[in-house]
């Protein structure tokens, strides 16, 4: 099947130009404005800019074990809808991936289950080296240096030095300071204001746990990847990349603040924590600069429910996926960044960081996972339209301008205007992690 999309505002990697993009089977085949090639199904996308897919690097699915709260068919859905095609997802399920054979069961599930295309973390813990040196068919190694689930925690320096020191896969890591937490519960025990969660996860304890991984990193000469920066002081510390070191912001982090916490209340609770408006700006001007090159969402959906339980008990995590392209839109809209930026940040930069091949351009060869985008298209975040399972946003209520309206994967028309086709599904992610990553790659 050739589809034939015409007339669109194209970003590619070398600027941004009126053209026609020709898909045949999954890929793109032909970039010209003159295309007179037969296709089956002709697109007049006039007026629409086309980008290359979103590649969400950072997501909780909760398949399997917590289904209750999401799976992967809502959640490839939502990533359809909100023109994500690709997503990369966190070890921290039930029970956690920290096998290949786990892994393995992973990959099959989302076989039978995703609309989009699909890659999964497997999990460090104190004493699976073994399995993380023989490790196939995944991005890479994550860790939780604190903040984890199961017995995903590897807070001890010995165990922390043989990961960063014995194996060759890429690194990502959560890092909060685990001493630092505790010893600030200790001081709030007792504690039911949600907002009291940013002084228990304070600035100190995401500093701290970063400025600790990037030693281990640039000792040991090992490729890592510091997930969820909330911080101004911690893009400070990502500045020197020594060739070695990529960084990402997520986009509870960019758009709320502690000030949100009496409008969202316990909505707003998340790992990391909120911190100040002044971090919010300092975290926008390292995204323009360079210092952090990823925008990913962490999409960790709870139920309602759970949401709204006291805090403490409430736990931590918003829904992102569905929504994270059209709220970066808007600030393209609102003059705060450009069209490519986003590009860049969304789908171009995952794909290198985690060496996935094919994909996060739009070029002659690549995979056809594209996006047509009606920046001109305005419409309200609302809970009741939500794909992801637990049905809420903590964006319910704004109203943005620029939105995804249709999505392929790998030329098969996933999302169009409100429907979906799920007569196919996604493709597992492949890597050539011989590449060499974000800063050796062009």
């Amino acid at each position: 099947m050739k589809t034939l999309i015409r007339n669109a505002t194209v970003v590619l990697p070398e600027g941004t130009l009126p053209t026609s993009v020709l898909i045949d089977g999954g890929q793109i085949a032909a970039i010209d404005p003159a295309i007179h090639t037969q296709a089956e199904t002709v697109v007049d996308a006039a007026g629409l800019h086309l980008i290359p897919g979103v590649i969400d690097d950072q997501v909780h699915f909760r398949e399997p074990g917590l289904t209750h709260k999401e799976d992967l068919r809502h959640a490839s859905r939502a990533c359809a809808k909100g023109g994500v095609t690709t997503f990369l997802d966190m070890p921290n399920t039930t029970p956690n991936t920290t096998t290949q054979a786990r892994l393995d069961e992973k990959l099959a599930l989302a076989a039978e289950r995703s609309l989009v295309n699909y890659g999964f973390y497997i999990g460090a813990t104190p004493d699976n080296l073994d399995d993380l040196r023989r490790a196939q068919r995944t991005p890479g190694i994550k860790i939780f240096i604190g903040s984890s689930t199961g017995d995903l925690l590897v807070d001890d320096q010995d165990a922390l030095e043989r990961i960063f020191g014995e194996t060759t896969l890429p690194l990502c890591a959560h890092c909060e300071s685990e001493t630092i937490i505790r010893a600030n519960s200790q001081r709030y025990a007792g504690t039911q204001d949600v907002a009291d969660h940013s002084r228990i996860r304070d600035h100190q304890a995401a500093v701290a746990c970063t400025r600790r991984a990037l030693d281990l990193a640039v000792r040991h000469q090992h490729r890592f990847h510091v997930l969820h920066v909330s911080t101004g002081a911690e893009t400070q510390l990502v500045a020197d990349h020594r060739g070695l070191i990529t960084a990402e912001v997520c986009p509870h982090h960019l758009f709320f603040s502690v000030d949100d916490y009496p409008r969202l209340g316990t909505l707003a609770q998340m790992n990391p924590s909120l911190k100040t408006q002044q971090d919010g700006a300092q975290l926008w001007q390292a995204l323009l600069d360079g210092r952090l090159q990823v925008v990913a969402t962490d999409h960790a959906p709870h139920t309602l429910q759970e949401k709204q339980r006291p805090y403490p008990q409430s736990p931590s995590g918003v829904p992102a996926v569905e929504n994270s392209l059209a709220l970066m839109l808007n600030q393209a809209n609102q003059g705060r960044c450009t069209i490519e930026q986003i590009v860049h940040w969304m789908c171009d930069a995952p794909a290198r960081v985690w060496d996935i091949v094919g994909k996060g351009r739009i070029a002659v060869g690549y995979d056809a996972d594209l996006v047509l985008v009606d920046m001109n298209k305005t419409a309200v975040i609302r809970n009741e339209e939500q794909q992801t399972k637990c049905g809420w946003s903590p964006w319910h209520g704004e109203t943005l301008q620029g939105w995804p309206v249709r999505t392929w994967v790998r030329g098969h028309e996933v999302f169009r205007d409100g429907r979906f086709d799920e007569s196919r599904g996604g493709a597992e992610a492949a890597y050539d992690h011989a590449r060499g990553g974000y800063w050796r790659t062009a």
